[in-house]
């Protein structure tokens, strides 16, 4: 997933004898707190780089902006009805597409039907902050996400948690400066990605505000045993939270974006931030155990439609 000016999800091949990297798809979110009343990024100005004080700024004014417009909503979006028809309509398009297709080595936007994908181990998160952000900012954003890691075990019902070491979800965070020289911990973290994958991850462009590499082993393609995300340390702390919120969710699974699905963080509209009431109901969709990995969406569709009446019963909630 690569959270851009314009979401991408991604769908990379499978080499034999390794993990086959796929990016999933991305959009802007925020943290449950009061943002500060200057937008506080992780970063000292005294060791940045001029590109790199530049970015911040760049997204400072761009988190500002979008705030004043409405959106990049806390809440869960409980005053946006739906109903157990569009509950499970919305888990087809996010679960059991793909917004982006590889085609010779390199991705394009050209959505694809995708088969079932999660993970089927447990998911340990191992968080990496570059030298660059500050001990209070690792501080803060480390309890950040051992919250949310709760709240998405609860959702799923699988094992998530945060560990200090021995990870298989990777989540780096580094400035522009230190993304271009991540390369060896990225292959240190996970040494079956290729390259190619690892000049991508430390050569995206500004307009890729934060990205995950979700992988699978070739004889399951479909089943994930790692990921790797990046997160841009420039950011203000709101986009810096929304990247944990939407990256760790779109890594288990959830791959696609959609702009008819509502109420969500799984589209480009920018509206919702936080994962919403609706998304933690996609995960619980996602990890029931009447769905197996590698379905595809005409084998799942029944299935779902039960599962999102069990959840919502007959009426719009």
């Amino acid at each position: 997933m690569l959270r851009t000016l314009a979401a991408i999800v991604l769908s990379a091949a499978v080499a034999a004898c390794q993990t086959g990297a796929v990016p999933q798809g991305g959009s802007v979110g925020v943290p449950t707190v009061r943002p500060p009343p200057s937008p506080a990024v992780a970063t000292s100005s005294r060791s940045a780089s001029d590109e790199s004080r530049s970015l911040a700024l760049f997204y400072a004014r761009l988190q500002t902006r979008l705030q004043g417009e409405g959106l990049l909503r806390q809440d869960i979006g409980t005053n946006v009805g739906y109903s157990a028809a569009d509950l499970a309509r919305n888990f087809e398009r996010i679960a059991l597409f793909s917004e982006y297709t590889q085609v010779g080595g390199r991705y394009i936007a050209r959505q694809s039907r995708a088969e079932l994908r999660r993970w089927d181990r447990p998911v340990r998160v191992q968080i990496h902050f570059s030298p660059s952000v500050s001990e209070e900012i690792q501080r803060a954003d480390r309890l950040r996400i051992l919250a949310y890691v709760s709240r998405l075990r609860r959702a799923t019902g699988h094992p998530i948690s945060v560990v200090g070491s021995g990870g298989n979800y990777h989540i780096f965070v580094a400035t522009i400066d230190e993304q271009r020289s991540l390369g060896p911990q990225i292959r240190a973290a996970e040494p079956g990605l290729t390259k190619q994958t690892v000049r991508e991850i430390t050569s995206l462009g500004r307009s890729t505000y934060c990205a995950v590499y979700a992988s699978s082993s070739s004889d399951r393609p479909n089943a994930y045993v790692s990921a790797i995300a990046f997160v841009r340390a420039e950011h203000p702390d709101l986009f810096r939270q929304s990247c944990y919120h939407e990256e760790i969710a779109q890594g288990l699974g959830l791959a696609n974006d959609n702009p008819a699905v509502r109420p969500s963080i799984f589209n480009d509209d920018e509206e919702f931030a936080l994962l919403t009431r609706h998304d933690e109901l996609l995960l619980t969709m996602l990890y029931d155990s009447r769905l197996r990995i590698g379905m595809t969406a005409e084998e799942a569709r029944p299935i779902v439609a039960r599962i999102a009446s069990d959840l919502l019963g007959s009426g719009p909630v």
